[in-house]
């Protein structure tokens, strides 16, 4: 970077010394338009269940939806994200249950719809919520088969689009699904349903206690290593990316968020497509936790998710997008 000025004529701190002035230099902000705010569902009624390893989040029973769907709406969020909490008696090995036209996504995303059209709904397509290996496919000798799960895939995108869904996100990271989903939903009349890549999703220590709240932790043999990616690596994520938008994909998504703020930016700047990021349940749970404990202040939910914008990304999905929103709108 070339050197413009010198002290004591170029005073950094002049343009820092009022609220007023470092708001009109600020280079980055957040509104309400960059919150996706994930919500788990589960069967049931009249049940807004905690989730003890992510305080303040909750798995809620199908009659509270359409509330939470009004608070999201008059909070001016965007978009919401459907996790479901599948019950264990409903899992088999193929996970099949993903593909039930009455399964709780496909009854959440009939509720919903019916009632109210302007706002987004965003499904996660993988089999982790449904199989009793844990997995986000098919098992074969204790391996995901890639193209045996696509199948499963496309039947599970196709079935969300008909129920309303507006993106379809698969998370799974299996190659090629991205190409295969695009086709089904284009050739049977979703040709302006949008697919959200789980493109460059790595295989983290992040991610617990969202599998405590979907039901697969305690139920997850092995590891997903195999499908997910080397933290280690990034240029591998430059080639995630390409292939997902050579296959169709509208958005693409970094996972975890904080500690792959450099990707977050790298893929930004290598393509001009829209990065989403998912601050996950860990560092979710981090957070909160450090200011329940007073360790932190709550000031740093603002300062984290700030941290996206600064790295590029479109829009975040967050466990905090109902409580920053409030203090946003």
């Amino acid at each position: 970077m070339k050197k413009v000025g010198s002290y004591p004529n170029i005073r950094m701190r002049r343009n820092r010394k009022a609220d007023w002035s470092r708001r009109l230099i600020r280079e980055s902000d957040l509104s309400t338009n960059d919150l996706i705010w994930p919500i788990f569902i589960r069967d049931g009624k009249n049940i807004e269940e905690s989730i003890k390893a992510m305080p303040g989040v909750y798995r809620y029973s199908l009659d509270k939806i359409e509330k939470l769907v009004e608070r999201a709406i008059n909070n001016k969020i965007p978009m919401i994200a459907l996790f479901p909490s599948t019950p264990l008696s409903k899992k088999n090995k193929n996970g099949s249950e993903a593909v039930n036209k009455n399964n709780l996504v496909c009854k959440a995303l009939r509720l919903i719809k019916k009632n109210y059209k302007d706002i987004g709904i965003m499904c996660d397509v993988a089999l982790d919520p449904y199989t009793t290996h844990g997995h986000d496919g098919v098992l074969k000798d204790n391996y995901v088969d890639n193209d045996a799960t696509i199948k499963i895939l496309v039947k599970q995108s196709l079935l969300l689009a008909k129920m309303g869904c507006d993106v379809i996100a698969p998370s799974d990271m299996m190659d090629g699904r991205i190409g295969e989903i695009r086709k089904a939903l284009d050739s049977n009349g979703f040709k302006l349903v949008q697919i959200l890549s789980y493109a460059v999703k790595y295989a983290s220590n992040f991610y617990g206690p969202f599998r405590d709240a979907v039901g697969s932790k305690k139920l997850l043999k092995g590891n997903k290593k195999n499908y997910q990616m080397d933290f280690s690596n990034s240029k591998e994520a430059l080639r995630e990316v390409a292939l997902d938008i050579n296959e169709g994909a509208d958005f693409v998504m970094v996972k975890p968020g904080m500690p792959y703020l450099d990707i977050i930016k790298l893929i930004k700047d290598s393509f001009k497509i829209p990065v989403f990021a998912y601050q996950v349940s860990g560092e979710y749970s981090l957070i909160k936790n450090g200011i329940n404990n007073k360790i932190i202040s709550e000031e740093a939910i603002h300062e984290s998710l700030i941290s996206f914008k600064r790295a590029g990304a479109s829009a975040i999905v967050t466990y905090f997008a109902e409580q920053i929103a409030n203090k946003l709108r």
